[in-house]
């Protein structure tokens, strides 16, 4: 059985789908082997191949098989696996130096970072930003600017959100399997306020915008209280609970509610940012200035970096000493960074990130008129997803569908994800550096499986 040997990575490799052996294959296994002597069982792997290379839109495992990838790290690799300009940039820095500590001694990159995100954020006013390690570090700093800019202690958040698995981001985060069980008590002041989540609202649609904003706007004023309430956080588009987009209208008059309160808005775009939705901040499509945001993800094209940008005078109040940490913003992170922003800019990846959505949600719309168990089709630019419902009953989720499909799929060389607070669906984040040969492929994969395992 043939095996790749030091395949050429990033964007010179064979941009193919390719599959050579049974899933996983035998060095695969061997190396799962070895992971369950040295891995804990709570680190699982959605497909259970150990990656070799990877770049443009395909990742090539140890034994030689070619996937199309609709992942991207969960969406991660957002420019590509090893794009010449992050590649490069990191490279270079490496020679140069991998660490002093920011706190330590500064270096200029973690500037250069943070002018440009400062730069290109949709946040009002004079802005500053603080670089991270992680999603979750990036929210939890989130909330600490925001309770010490306002004195106040209460965070609101809403159903089917995820954000982060520290005690703090596992307390803000809704589903309880598997990111929160066993894990309590959790993180007090946090409170959960309906997403307006169209395909399942209650009373449908059309209201759920109106509807929901009235239940936040309730939460706030009879049950929490506003004076007790430092920040409204929300995902302008839910990444872990299944690509919710929320109903139009509905983030802007979560803006509105905030601002009458005197309570900050905090964006979290950390799955939906950094060009993944044709935009360089998902916020963007509703036209909303949040006063904190954080990014991370995408941010530095593979490498461990969070951002959180907000207005200037929310994050001068934390007290000198209150934020930082001692590998928040490596300077080959910072670089890489650069590199992500130089690949959007050179490549016009915002509009190949819309040109990708168009396609997909044309191929995945099809698909929904062919199959009833497509019971909704969502989501903007690289970041789409499809839920699937029981043929019969009433918009019953079919988790066991959306898994049976996946495992299909990554029989058949495509590697997709599963997300929802049901398990349901299924989502696509492919790289905005995929051919439009290699994106209608896995899409005839996806419908293929869809129909195989309707047969």
């Amino acid at each position: 059985m043939p095996v790749v040997s030091q395949p050429v990575g990033g964007p010179d490799l064979a941009q193919v789908r390719r599959i050579v052996s049974e899933i996983p294959g035998p060095r695969s296994r061997e190396l799962l082997a070895r992971q369950r002597t040295s891995v804990p069982a709570g680190v699982g792997a959605v497909l259970p191949v150990f990656v070799e290379a990877a770049g443009g839109g395909v990742i090539v495992d140890v034994d030689g098989n070619s996937f199309i990838d609709f992942g991207s790290g969960i969406a991660v690799t957002t420019v590509g696996n090893s794009a010449p300009a992050v590649a490069g940039r990191a490279a270079a820095q490496l020679r140069r130096f991998t660490h002093t500590c920011f706190l330590v001694n500064p270096y200029e990159s973690y500037l250069d970072v943070c002018e440009k995100l400062n730069e290109l954020a949709p946040v009002p006013g004079e802005k500053r930003t603080i670089l991270v390690n992680s999603g979750a570090e990036a929210v939890e700093n989130a909330v600490k600017i925001a309770r010490a800019a306002t004195g106040r202690p209460g965070i609101v958040v809403f159903d089917h959100a995820f954000h982060g698995r520290t005690l703090l981001t596992m307390s803000l985060t809704a589903k309880n399997k598997p990111y929160k069980q066993g894990f309590g008590p959790f993180a007090p002041e946090v409170h959960r306020a309906p997403m307006a989540y169209p395909y399942r609202w209650p009373t449908g649609p059309v209201r759920c915008a109106e509807e929901a904003a009235y239940a936040l706007a309730d939460l706030l004023d009879r049950q929490v209280g506003a004076e007790n309430v430092a920040a409204v956080l929300v995902e302008p588009i839910q990444g872990e609970g299944g690509f919710v987009v929320p109903a139009p209208g509905f983030l802007s008059s979560v803006a509105n509610i905030c601002r009458a309160r005197g309570i900050l808005l905090i964006v979290d775009e950390i799955q939906a940012g950094i060009a993944r939705t044709g935009r360089m901040f998902a916020c963007e499509h509703e036209g909303i200035q949040p006063d904190l945001i954080t990014t991370a993800k995408g941010l530095a094209g593979g490498l461990p970096l969070g951002a959180v940008t907000g207005r200037a005078e929310l994050m001068d109040a934390v007290a000198a000493g209150g934020l930082g940490g001692t590998f928040s913003g490596n300077p080959v992170a910072c670089e890489a960074a650069l590199g992500v922003f130089e690949e959007i800019e050179a490549h016009g990846l915002m509009e190949r990130a819309r040109e990708i959505g168009e396609t997909m949600l044309e191929h995945l719309g099809e698909l929904a008129d062919a199959y009833s168990v497509i019971g909704d089709v969502r989501g903007r630019g690289a970041m789409i997803a499809v839920e699937l419902v029981e043929p019969e009953g009433d918009r019953v989720p079919a988790p066991d569908l959306a898994a049976r499909v996946a495992r299909r799929c990554h029989a058949e060389g495509l590697l997709v994800l599963t997300a929802g607070s049901y398990g349901n669906v299924l989502r696509f984040l492919p790289a905005l550096s995929i051919s439009d040969a290699l994106l209608k492929e896995g899409l005839t994969v996806l419908g293929e499986a869809i129909a195989q395992e309707l047969d």
